[in-house]
């Protein structure tokens, strides 16, 4: 059985279950070398941004949650890391993979409105200019009653109450950092002209649940390479493991046009997602892959830590050079991680994301 969360001001987690919000605005930014003083002095002002903005519209809700990297905390901070951070692993199978990309911390904002975000966000990379560069960016909406671009309600299975909090909160398993969670996030690119061939009886048996009102098909009828079956994860005692979704559609008219959805699932451990993952991508058993992959092309991928908010208000020390934390060994470090991630095109999948899904 996992071990229970602590509880107490100063273990006090990041905005991370807020509700889902009417809007969105996900930023990975990558340190620019030399920039890491930025960083480390932007993440206590945080709080006091958000509530600058947010003050202007409290019936909005915003909120803002940082992750930082796995070669960014080496960067940032000295001392012990994360239990479980290490960089976004490729999942590849025999014919979908899930890329890994660049990205050193994430800024996931969220509102009621989208002025908000947006006001925030600019604040935010105003701040950062010249010591970090913005290399994807989405702006997440809602549709309708919570779908996703493909028609069907995304985040059904997400837990609720003290559940909630137990799957997505680090307990006395990491002490040192209780209070915060993981967080992996995915662009995907959607083909709706070719989903939008389908029967929707077909496109439920993809999904495993109906279409119009939501509900899980049975397991007599669900096929194994469902969305629904494949993502659903037991612990070696049987029980259910999960993590919380806030997915948000995200889309453009320019060009070609590109529309999608932008994963974010937040966990107490990043086994859970990237086992999920494994799951969608190679098949259980390998081969049954994700049916709604066939439509869908991830083309990036990053995995992040979540520190508390205690931690936030007052980082760990800077790394001493004499720790070899200069910030030349950690551009060198940070380059050959870059060399080794995966991009379809050889690019930080940044501008046009357009792909053509295999089918």
């Amino acid at each position: 059985m996992e071990s229970a969360v602590p509880s107490g001001p100063a273990l006090q987690s990041q905005a991370v279950l807020t509700p889902l919000t009417s809007a969105a605005i996900f930023l990975v930014l990558t340190i620019d070398p030399g920039g890491e003083q930025a960083v480390r002095d932007l993440l206590p002002d945080l709080a006091g941004l958000r509530r600058a903005v947010g003050f202007r519209a409290p019936e909005g809700g915003l909120t803002c949650v940082a992750g930082i990297g796995s070669d960014a905390w080496d960067r940032l901070f000295a001392g012990p890391r994360p239990a479980g951070l290490h960089p976004f692993r490729e999942v590849a199978g025999a014919r979908h993979r899930a890329p890994a990309t660049p990205g050193d911390l994430l800024l996931h904002l969220r509102a009621a409105r989208m002025d908000l975000c947006f006001e925030l966000a600019g604040q935010l990379t105003r701040r950062l200019a010249g010591a970090a560069t913005v290399v994807d960016a989405a702006h997440g909406f809602r549709y309708f009653d919570d779908r996703d671009l493909l028609g069907f309600v995304d985040g059904t299975e997400n837990p609720e109450g003290r559940a909630a909090a137990e799957a997505v909160t680090v307990g006395a398993e990491d002490r040192g950092f209780a209070g915060g969670s993981y967080v992996i996030v995915q662009k995907y690119l959607h083909d709706l002209a070719a989903w939008n061939a389908l029967p929707v009886e077909q496109q439920e048996r993809a999904v495993g649940r109906t279409k119009l009102a939501d509900v899980e098909l049975d397991d007599a009828v669900k096929p194994p390479d469902s969305h629904v079956a494949l993502t659903g994860v037991t612990g070696p005692d049987g029980r259910e493991r999960q993590i919380m979704r806030f997915n948000m559609p995200f889309g453009s008219f320019e060009g070609e046009g590109e529309s999608g959805t932008y994963f974010i699932g937040y966990a107490r451990t990043p086994e859970v997602t990237e086992e999920m993952l494994r799951n969608m991508f190679v098949g259980r058993p390998p081969g049954t892959h994700d049916r709604l992959l066939d439509f869908s092309t991830a083309v990036t991928g990053s995995l992040y830590f979540v520190p508390a908010a205690a931690l936030l208000d007052d980082p760990p020390p800077a790394p001493s050079p004499s720790a070899g934390g200069t910030a030349a060994e950690a551009v060198t470090r940070t380059a050959a991680h870059a060399a080794t991630v995966s991009v379809p095109d050889g690019s930080l999948a940044i501008g046009s994301l357009k792909r053509t899904p295999a089918r």
